[in-house]
């Protein structure tokens, strides 16, 4: 048995294996509506800090900021220092407890990465291809969970989030990798991962823990609605940023004991 905001050994062991857990219903419609409700209005003003798609140089993302959908935000960065909403959510004992028992020490939250509310909109939001978030990051060890909540349903027709279960446990050659350390679609090692990828289909207040190694994607957002998402990382206490790296710009919150 497991408590509300515990993990069972089955759990945990899935985890190991699977690289992801999918907790359906952890964020209630009332929490979900009120974080819809502030980004929406942030995204409407184009509260700062903000990362755009023609940032990024994504296949299919405007040229720059000052060409036709220049200005189409991939994600709100600094959610935690937005709103109350989005603070709480990351603090959320549920949320903490469980990170604490996959990772088996104290737990600290990274504002450096992620810590955002992801968008994802129609015609002009990009398809990600497969990667591993731990690409630009810099810890002492490579073990970072992502923790994914969804405000709205997410399937693959408004590009919801596919895994490749297992694959945070593999090694993969470089060259199976492009400059950006996506996996090269056009290489045959990497023809059998693809067809292992799983899509994740999410409802609103479903929740996904992801490991910082395993690789996903998303594709683009075929519907007429703007896709959101908040994502925080978290890691263990002893695994810390290098210095002088993006990964050590901003502070770690300690969560726990």
């Amino acid at each position: 048995m497991t408590s509300d905001t515990g993990l069972s050994e089955t759990q945990i062991t899935q985890f190991a294996r699977d690289g992801f857990l999918v907790f359906r219903g952890m964020a209630d419609k009332a929490i979900c509506e009120h974080m819809l409700t502030v980004a929406s209005r942030q995204l409407q003003e184009a509260a700062q800090p903000l990362e755009f798609e023609a940032e990024l140089g994504y296949a299919g993302a405007p040229s720059s900021l000052e060409a036709e959908g220049g200005r189409t935000v991939r994600r709100l960065r600094g959610a935690y220092d937005r709103d109350a909403c989005f603070h709480d959510w990351a603090e959320d004992p549920r949320i903490v407890d469980k990170v604490r028992q996959l990772v088996n020490e104290p737990v600290c939250l990274t504002l450096a990465h992620h810590n955002c509310v992801m968008t994802k909109h129609p015609q002009y939001g990009t398809a990600t291809g497969w990667h591993r978030d731990i690409r630009y990051w810099a810890f002492t060890q490579p073990d970072l969970i992502c923790v994914w909540l969804a405000l709205g349903e997410e399937t693959s027709a408004n590009g919801g989030l596919r895994f490749i279960p297992g694959s945070h446990r593999l090694q993969i050659p470089r060259d199976q990798l492009d400059d950006l350390l996506f996996l090269r679609p056009e290489h045959p090692a990497n023809q059998a991962l693809f067809e292992q990828g799983q899509a994740i289909e999410l409802h609103q207040g479903d929740v996904v823990f992801f490991h910082s190694l395993l690789f996903h994607a998303a594709g683009v957002n075929t519907s007429n609605v703007v896709k959101k998402s908040v994502a925080f990382v978290y890691h263990g206490c002893s695994n810390q940023p290098l210095p002088n790296t993006r990964s050590s710009s901003a502070a770690d919150i300690r969560l726990s004991d």
